[in-house]
């Protein structure tokens, strides 16, 4: 009988292969024929709520890191039973390695941007996978199962066996195996070591965040966007106070947060990108991405936040936005007036429940094309995505968007709405600071604060601080530059004493709203609660 414990580790090896040459081999490929971000991506509409959150909640932006790493894991302890089970019936072993390997391959024929070739680096991983089982399989097997049998035992003849002999007749169960010499048993974990430890680095490789948009940073290079029909003015000097540490007023795009489902940004050719909006209106539409760059195009600067930002997150960017506007792409379908939500559908299988009002109400709602100036990159979602003002993201900010269904709220709902999350969500006033860092040690005497505060649809009108236990004061806030984009702060303290002290602030909207010093947590609808930070002077 082979060695469970080898069996097992030649399994786990095997299906390190697996992966490792098929994540590796998908680099030539695109994200789509990535077997792991495959099974990943299929994971995550059927992960449930009560383990979704607290994984959002502990491992914040890193939850798709730890989503492939468990899955990655997953597929090890599966391999590894499968090699434990070789170690009493091969042949039905190899059988299941071979249907694992198939799991993959069919979920990535499944997948929406997914195509037939996409398989290949799975059916060459799949291959090699299973010759590296045989080949440690057979390291495995003892003397006896190489061909080398024992000899046969001595049994008495009848005739010749003692009267009242108590030696009993040996029967075939009382063969021993002879064990597999030192040497091949060396040569064993060799070789599982060498090839365990390129099957790692191979799927390492894979998983790279260069390997996983390299496909798509190709076809951003495509795109040429043209010049806004109505450019947003621009952003004057006083919009953001002039305060070391302080958030710049523009959020680059690699310091913009990224909040999706997507393990990796799909790969949409913007010439094979198409847009449908249908559902209840009287007129299907469906756009091109030459229809839609022939389109008069406007640009905007607009705040967008996450629904799980905390309190004093920066899960809240501002950018200027290029794009056109929903509520004529609407026009031209002629929504039936009794729908009152518009479901947007992702390429990857999400999808946000968008009041309809808020696509139509003269806000500077777009189907945007381009971010600060360039078009968008892929992880905020490239060739196109919605912006919405006032919501949300998760009702409204869907990335590689390819549907808008005109509906009802009583009829659908959207993929974070079967979750527990809210269905319409317009973003609450809020604010942080973010100087002093905290726990920051600044030098005794006058103490500079600054931040950041937002309430889009309204627009902030001001920005209280206090030191400890004080008096709430009044910061110094930057120019308006308009309602939906955040407002800067700052103001200052003298003659702070030495020693730990704490800061806190909150906001007021234009229509009166204060910051509310309640905490609460981010489902249904926003983490709420004033943002402080401590510090020391020295």
């Amino acid at each position: 009988m082979r060695r469970p414990f080898r069996a097992a580790l030649a399994g786990i090896v095997a299906t390190l292969v697996l992966l490792g040459a098929a994540d590796l081999i998908a680099r030539a490929f695109g994200p789509p024929a990535a077997p792991l971000l495959a099974l990943g991506q299929t994971i995550i509409p059927l992960a449930p709520t009560g383990l979704v959150k607290p994984v959002i909640d502990l491992f914040g932006t890193n939850d798709k890191l730890f989503l492939i790493v468990t899955t990655g894991l997953g597929a090890l302890v599966l391999g590894g039973l499968i090699g434990w089970l070789a170690s009493h019936r091969l042949r039905l072993a190899t059988a299941l390695l071979c249907v694992a390997g198939l799991v993959p391959i069919i979920v990535i024929l499944i997948r929406p941007e997914s195509s037939v070739v996409d398989i290949i680096p799975t059916l060459i991983g799949l291959a090699l996978g299973l010759a590296v089982f045989r080949l440690l399989m057979s390291f495995g097997m003892s003397r006896s199962e190489k061909g080398t049998a024992p000899a046969a035992p001595r049994r008495f003849p009848a005739a010749a066996r003692p009267t009242g002999s108590s030696v009993p007749e040996p029967s075939s169960s009382d063969s021993t195996e002879m064990p597999a010499s030192e040497p091949s048993r060396r040569r064993f974990f060799i070789i599982t070591g060498i090839i365990g430890t390129v099957g790692a680095a191979a799927m390492a490789a894979g998983q790279t965040v260069a390997a996983l948009t390299l496909d798509a940073g190709a076809a951003v290079a495509k795109l040429v966007l043209p010049s806004p029909a109505k450019k947003a003015p621009p952003i004057p000097t006083s919009a953001h106070p002039d305060v070391k540490g302080l958030a710049p007023f523009v959020t680059d795009p690699k310091d913009f947060y990224r909040i999706d489902t997507a393990l990796a940004p799909p790969v949409i050719d913007p010439e094979e990108w198409s847009l449908r909006i249908h559902g209840m209106v009287e007129s299907e539409v469906t756009l091109t991405m030459d229809d839609l760059l022939d389109l008069p195009l406007d640009e905007h600067h607009l705040t967008l936040t996450c629904v799980s930002n905390p309190v004093g997150g920066d899960l809240v960017g501002n950018a200027t936005w290029l794009g056109y506007p929903v509520r004529e792409l609407l026009r031209r379908a002629n929504p039936n007036k009794d729908a009152d939500m518009v479901l947007s559908h992702s390429i990857d299988g999400f999808s946000a429940s968008t009041p309809i009002e808020a696509l139509t109400d003269g806000r500077d709602s777009l189907l945007a094309v381009g971010m600060n100036g360039s078009p968008l990159p892929p992880e905020h979602g490239f060739p196109a995505r919605l912006v919405v003002p006032g919501l949300y993201g998760f009702v409204s900010a869907t990335k590689w968007v390819t549907e808008l269904e005109v509906t009802r709220f009583d009829e659908k709902t959207a993929y974070w709405t079967d979750r527990g999350w809210d269905a319409k969500a317009p973003i609450l006033v809020a604010s942080r600071v973010e100087v002093p860092k905290p726990l920051a040690k600044v030098p005794a005497g006058d103490v500079a604060v600054a931040g950041t505060a937002w309430a889009q649809r309204s627009g902030i009108k001001r920005v209280d601080v206090k030191l400890d236990d004080g008096e709430w004061t009044s910061a110094e806030l930057g120019d308006e530059v308009n309602i939906d984009t955040w407002r800067q702060w700052k103001t200052g303290f003298s003659d702070v004493e030495a020693g730990l002290h704490t800061v806190t602030v909150r906001a007021i909207d234009q229509d009166g709203n204060v910051q509310t010093p309640e905490r609460r947590k981010s489902i249904p609808n926003s983490a709420t609660g004033h943002h402080h930070i401590q510090f020391s002077v020295e």
